[in-house]
C-alpha cells in the first residue's frame, strides 16, 4: 500500500528533555502508522515498530528512551522501551495488568508512572521505576487520564469525565489525594488538565477553566490553591503547554476552522499573538531557548512541520496536488450563523474570492441549478462531509477524502453545525433537547445555501459521514428523504436503543447526559433521535460500513438498522470490517474510500470540470 496511501502526520515529534536532537514521532511505514526516531543532528531515521495493525502511542524519555505501547486487536496491551540508538527491547513495567494506555509519564530520574484500563469503566494509575514492577497507586470506578507529573514524581494529575463534567484529581506518589478540581460543579465549571510546569521546584499544575462565554487560563498549586486567571480569556475552545524553561505559556486557540497561537505570561499578565500562516496548526510545540515547532497545513497543503530555531524536523516526501478552489460561506439562521469550508471542482487552483455575502435565508429545500457561479455551466454535485463528535470540528486542513472527492470531479462542504467546537462555549452547548435534529437542520439549511448561491446542484447531493457524523447522515436520509440523492454512513449510531446497551460506561453516561435518563425512562427520546425509527423513510441509495469489533458504535444495532431498510425494500449496501472503531491501518482507509467513492461514481455521476467562475464578493464572516 505504499504507493498509493501514505499516513501524513498529525502531531509533532517528543523531545528528548536533555537532548533536543533526539526525538521520537509516528509517521508512515508502508500505509501503517509505527513509531520511528529522529536525529536532528545527522538528519536520520530509525523504525522502532513494525506491527501488523500498526502503533500509534510513543515517548520518549530524559534518556533517550524511546516507548511504545504494544497493543491487541481491542487495544489493550503493555508499555515497552528500547535505547535511542536501537537494542534490546525492554517491558516499561514489568507485571502490569493488560489494558488500554491512558497516558503514560517519565520523570528525569527514571520514575515511571502509567495509567492503564483493564477493564470497561476501571482506570488504575501504576507509579514505579523504568524496567521495574509497577505498585498500583489509585484505583477508580469511570475513565481517566494520566495527565501530568511534577518533575521531582511526587504529584500526579489525573484527568476523569463522569456525565460530561470534567475533573482533576492531583494525587501523590504514594496514592494520597491532596485535591479534587474544580469545587464548582456544571458546564461553566469545567476544567481541562494540562500538565505540571517543567521546571523543577514549581510543583504549578496548569489547567483550562470553561466559563459560561469562553475560556480562561487557570493553575493549581499546593500553596495558592485554583487560581483563575481571569484576565487571560479566550471567545473559542483553547489549549494550552507551558514553555519548558520559562513560567510562560504557549496557548493554542480554535477559532471558526482556523488556528491561532499566543504567547502567555501568567506572572507579567501579558499575551501577545504568534504569527502563523493561516490555515490549522495541528500541534505546536514551545521549546528552550524560547523556540516553536509547529505542525501547519490548509485544505490545499497536507500537515507539515516548521520549526523557528533552526532545529531540523522530519519532513514528508513529496506532497500531492491538491486540486480545487478552496473557500467558506457563513448560512445565516433563526439559531446562528453556521459555517461551512467549502471546496469546488475547477480546473482553477486559485481560491475563491468568497462564497457569497452570506445574506441567503437557507430555509427552502433548493432543488434548482442556479446560476450564481456567474457561467452557464451547470454546478458540481456536492458531497456534504459530516464531521464526527460531536464535539469537534472542520478545520481549514488537509483532508484526505476531500481531495480525493475534488479531484473526481465533487464539490464538498464541511459544515460546523450546532455543537461543534471552535465556535464558543454557548455554540458547542446549543445541541437542543431533540438529539441530532438541530444538526440534521443545519446541514438543510447550508444546502438550501449553496443551491440557492448556484455553487452546487441542487439535483445531486451526497452525505458521507464516520461516526457521529454517519449518525446524522442516516438521521437526515430519513427525516429529510426528498433533500438527498445518496449517502455513506461509516460505524455509525443507527439503533440508539441497541447502541447504548451496548457501548462503553462513559457513552451511555453521555447518553443519560443527552437525553436526559435512560431508554426505560425516556424511550420516546431515543425513539425520536433514532435512525432505525425513519429508516423505512429512507428514499436514496445508501452505503453502510460497519464494524466487527466496534465498541462505540457496535455491530449489533447496525444490522438491526440494516434489517429494518431490508425489510421497507430500501436499496442499500453494506460493507464490513474486522477493525474496532479507531483504526491506525492505511489498506483499511484505502478499502473504505475505494468502495465510496465507487458508490458515489454510480448515484453521483461527476460532470465534466466546468469552466473557471467569476469571484463572486468576499464573504465578510460573522461580526466578532
Amino acid at each position: 500500500m505504499g504507493d498509493t496511501f501514505k499516513v501524513f502526520l498529525s502531531a509533532l515529534p517528543e523531545v528528548c528533555p536533555r537532548d533536543t536532537r533526539r526525538m521520537v514521532l509516528t509517521a508512515d511505514a508502508d500505509g501503517r502508522c509505527e513509531v520511528f526516531t529522529w536525529d536532528a543532528a545527522t538528519r536520520s531515521t530509525r523504525q522502532v515498530t513494525n506491527r501488523p495493525a500498526g502503533t500509534v502511542h510513543c515517548a520518549i524519555d530524559a534518556d533517550a528512551y524511546v516507548w511504545w505501547f504494544d497493543e491487541d486487536a481491542e487495544g489493550r496491551g503493555h508499555w515497552w522501551f528500547q535505547p535511542f540508538d536501537g537494542g534490546c527491547r525492554l517491558p516499561g513495567l514489568p507485571g502490569a495488568p493488560t489494558g488500554l494506555p491512558r497516558g503514560l509519564a517519565v520523570t528525569a530520574d527514571g520514575t515511571v508512572a502509567a495509567a492503564l484500563a483493564p477493564r470497561r469503566g476501571d482506570t488504575r494509575v501504576l507509579v514505579g521505576r523504568r524496567g521495574r514492577a509497577p505498585r498500583e497507586i489509585l484505583r477508580i470506578a469511570g475513565e481517566g487520564r494520566l495527565s501530568g507529573i511534577t518533575p521531582e514524581g511526587d504529584l500526579l494529575a489525573l484527568a476523569t469525565v463522569s456525565d460530561g463534567a470534567a475533573t482533576v484529581t492531583v494525587v501523590t506518589s504514594a496514592g494520597l489525594i491532596v485535591a479534587e478540581l474544580p469545587e464548582a460543579s456544571g458546564p461553566a465549571g469545567r476544567l481541562w488538565c494540562r500538565g505540571f510546569s517543567p521546571r523543577p521546584g514549581r510543583s504549578e499544575l496548569l489547567l483550562v477553566h470553561e466559563r459560561e462565554d469562553g475560556y480562561q487560563l487557570a493553575t493549581w498549586t499546593p500553596r495558592r490553591g485554583l487560581v483563575t486567571h481571569s484576565w487571560c480569556g479566550f471567545d473559542t475552545e483553547i489549549t494550552a503547554r507551558w514553555y519548558p524553561d520559562t513560567d510562560e505559556v504557549l496557548v493554542r486557540q480554535e477559532r471558526h476552522g482556523r488556528s491561532l497561537l499566543h504567547r502567555v505570561s501568567l506572572r507579567d499578565r501579558t499575551r501577545r499573538v504568534v504569527p502563523t500562516p493561516a490555515g490549522s496548526l495541528l500541534d505546536a510545540a514551545p521549546r528552550h531557548g524560547g523556540g516553536l515547532h509547529y505542525l501547519w497545513t490548509d485544505t490545499a497543503h497536507p500537515p507539515v512541520p516548521r520549526a523557528t530555531d533552526g532545529v531540523a524536523l522530519p519532513t514528508p516526501g513529496l506532497l500531492p496536488h491538491v486540486p480545487g478552489r478552496h473557500s467558506e460561506l457563513w448560512t445565516p439562521t433563526p439559531d446562528g450563523p453556521v459555517h461551512t469550508l467549502l471546496s469546488l471542482p475547477h480546473s482553477d487552483d486559485s481560491r475563491l474570492d468568497g462564497a457569497g455575502a452570506g445574506t441567503s435565508a437557507g430555509t427552502g429545500t433548493g432543488t434548482g441549478t442556479g446560476t450564481g457561479t456567474g457561467t452557464d455551466e451547470v454546478p458540481p454535485p456536492v458531497v456534504f462531509l459530516v464531521h464526527g463528535g460531536p464535539a469537534d470540528h472542520d478545520r481549514d486542513a488537509y483532508d484526505a477524502t476531500v481531495h480525493s472527492l475534488v479531484a473526481s470531479g465533487y464539490a464538498v462542504a464541511r459544515v460546523n453545525y450546532r455543537g461543534s467546537t471552535g465556535y464558543g462555549p454557548r455554540w458547542r452547548r446549543a445541541f437542543g433537547t431533540d438529539v441530532g435534529h438541530p444538526q440534521v437542520d443545519d446541514l438543510a439549511a447550508v444546502r438550501a445555501d449553496l443551491v440557492g448561491r448556484g455553487l452546487v446542484d441542487g439535483r445531486a447531493t451526497a452525505l458521507w459521514g464516520v461516526s457521529w457524523g454517519a449518525y446524522l447522515v442516516l438521521l437526515a436520509l430519513g427525516t429529510r428523504p426528498g433533500l438527498w440523492q445518496a449517502g455513506v454512513a461509516v460505524k455509525p449510531v443507527a439503533d440508539w436503543v441497541t447502541a447504548h446497551r451496548m457501548t462503553t460506561p462513559a457513552l451511555r453516561a453521555l447518553d443519560v447526559r443527552w437525553f436526559g435518563g435512560t431508554p426505560e425512562q425516556v424511550p420516546e427520546r431515543y425513539a425520536f433521535s433514532s435512525p432505525l425509527t425513519f429508516a423505512a423513510k429512507v428514499s436514496v441509495p445508501l452505503l453502510v460500513v460497519g464494524a466487527d469489533r466496534d465498541v462505540k458504535c457496535p455491530p449489533q444495532q447496525i444490522r438491526s438498522y440494516l434489517g429494518a431498510l431490508t425489510a421497507a425494500g430500501v436499496a442499500h449496501e453494506e460493507m464490513w470490517l474486522d477493525t474496532g472503531h479507531d483504526g491506525y491501518d492505511g489498506a483499511t482507509h484505502v478499502a473504505v474510500l475505494h468502495r465510496s467513492l465507487t458508490f458515489l461514481r454510480t448515484r453521483l455521476p461527476a460532470p465534466t470540470p466546468p469552466r473557471v467562475p467569476r469571484h463572486v464578493r468576499e464573504d465578510p464572516g460573522p461580526a466578532d
